[in-house]
């Protein structure tokens, strides 16, 4: 009888797996982003002083980001492979468009306006990058030669360096990030890693004199934040004191002093985990890295388990570059990495970033869920 029962529950479990295959959404990253989605609901209203269009606003650009996630995980693996290098041409044409006739905002150049959308070709590049350079190494055998490595190191650093004279260093970081890490699970050598980091430390002397302004206050901040405690360290100082006080439990949804006071700058966006500390506390906080650690350990083993070399150099610069998100984010909060102006996946307020972010999961799914369909 026992035997009977466990073989029904086995079916049922099976089905209702089958059926989040049929869709292409994989299961543990489904309700893991569910989880953000709702926290950030909870957060968002508190941090805008309880402003419910602003939270509506969130609770729709979450639902487009689901929406394109869904889109993008019925497209097969092979069709993105295909259309790589024409989403990365794409993209380019977009970035030089923005130097030319951009629209501007906050002193910076990084929008383009269609008449009834604007958006920024910037963040087509966080996927452009890693689908270009993952479809030029698949296509020879790994790891790759000096000259290809060359190679796709220009194709990740020209875009990185258009981004960077918008000016927006944070997105050009995550773009040249996520080629980085193609690079590395592309197999490249140690000695040209240690190359690399050494040219890097040779280059940053003189690469300090090409940085705004405003960049290099944000290192200088980083390093001594009291120097200026009420100019370029005020943002550092304060989310500190909104995360600190915290304590271990949290003051609790809706009290979080250094927001609604107004003395935390961007607290609905950049800063919102400061936010979030202050109000759930450490618990809270760690909870909330949880449920990324399982949306990044998830995108790991999918590109272990990916069937070629395309997917898996992909769908793990996909994962990785997720991490770097929430990771810089988060250092950036607690005054251990300099501000650069990278929003908390799925929490910030904002429409771009969160369906990148989706558009980059729902890959990932493709590749999950394709791949157990062909076995």
């Amino acid at each position: 009888m026992n035997d009977n029962k466990t073989s029904v529950f086995n079916n049922d479990q099976r089905a209702i797996d089958m059926n989040w295959e049929r869709m292409h959404l994989d299961k543990s990253m489904f309700f893991a982003l569910v989880s953000l989605a709702m926290i950030s609901l909870f957060v968002v209203y508190s941090a805008s002083a309880a402003d419910l269009d602003a939270t509506l606003n969130h609770l729709m650009r979450l639902m487009i980001g689901f929406t394109v996630l869904f889109v993008v995980a019925q497209i097969r693996p092979e069709n993105l492979e295909r259309w790589s290098p024409y989403i990365f041409i794409g993209g380019m044409i977009l970035l030089i468009a923005v130097l030319a006739i951009g629209v501007i905002g906050k002193g910076a150049q990084r929008w383009l306006y269609l008449g009834f959308i604007k958006f920024q070709p910037a963040e087509i590049m966080k996927l452009a990058v890693p689908m270009m350079l993952s479809w030029y190494l698949a296509r020879n055998i790994l790891p790759p030669t000096l000259l290809r490595l060359v190679t796709a190191f220009i194709m990740m650093a020209i875009p990185a360096y258009m981004i960077i004279k918008q000016p927006d260093l944070g997105t050009a970081l995550l773009v040249f990030s996520a080629g980085i890490f193609v690079l590395f699970l592309a197999g490249m050598r140690w000695r040209i890693i240690i190359l690399l980091l050494v040219g890097v430390a040779v280059a940053a002397p003189f690469a300090w004199n090409y940085l705004h302004d405003y960049q290099r206050q944000r290192v200088l901040t980083l390093i001594n934040p009291e120097a200026d405690p009420l100019g370029s360290g005020y943002h550092t100082i304060q989310s500190m004191i909104a995360v600190g006080s915290g304590g271990v439990y949290g003051k609790g949804w809706l009290n979080s002093s250094q927001a609604h006071l107004d003395y935390l700058p961007e607290s609905s966006t950049d800063f919102i985990f400061a936010v979030f500390a202050e109000e759930f506390g450490l618990i809270g906080s760690l909870l909330l890295v949880v449920i990324y650690a399982i949306i990044v350990t998830r995108g790991i083993l999918i590109a272990y388990l990916a069937k070629d070399t395309y997917t898996r150099l992909l769908a793990g610069s996909l994962s990785l570059t997720f991490f770097f998100y929430f990771f810089v984010n988060m250092g950036m909060v607690t005054g251990i990495l300099p501000i650069v102006g990278i929003p908390l996946p799925m929490m910030s307020y904002g429409g771009s970033s969160i369906v990148t972010v989706m558009a980059g999961l729902g890959i990932l799914m493709s590749i999950q869920t394709h791949r157990k369909i062909t076995e």
